[in-house]
């Protein structure tokens, strides 16, 4: 699992019990693992398809510093499947799983379009094709 991102739990990212507000946690897990997808199938047009049974394993709190994590497991003709973990990263406490993540990668007029890829394309391996 490659973890990329890093957020700051702050008041405003809080439910009314004091705890990490799902909602926002679920808007920045969206919004990365797009990131994520974008990068892969160099193409900035996905959509977010589908999203597996959310697993909240235990809560963030005030001040806690958050990690993302994301890698793919599948890629379809037209889609990038991933699955995803958020851990606290002082104590890497488990927060919340997702199992399966699809994305779609989609054309100008938003239809489903085939990407041609196969693999997860490293970081590394994307600086090889610049030189």
């Amino acid at each position: 699992m490659n973890f990329h991102t890093r957020k700051w739990i702050k008041p405003e990212d809080l439910n009314p019990n004091g705890g990490l507000f799902g909602g926002s946690l679920l808007k920045w897990i969206d919004e990365e693992a797009a990131i994520y997808a974008i990068v892969q199938l160099e193409n900035p047009k996905v959509v977010t398809k589908y999203m597996s049974e959310i697993n909240f394993v235990s809560s963030g709190k005030l001040g806690d510093i958050i990690e993302l994590g994301m890698t793919a497991t599948a890629f379809g003709t037209t889609s990038i499947t991933m699955c995803c973990e958020v851990r606290n990263k002082i104590t890497r406490k488990s927060i919340l799983t997702i199992d399966k993540i699809v994305f779609v990668n989609i054309n100008d007029y938003g239809e489903p379009t085939p990407h041609g890829k196969t693999k997860i394309k490293y970081i590394e391996e994307q600086f090889e094709d610049l030189k």
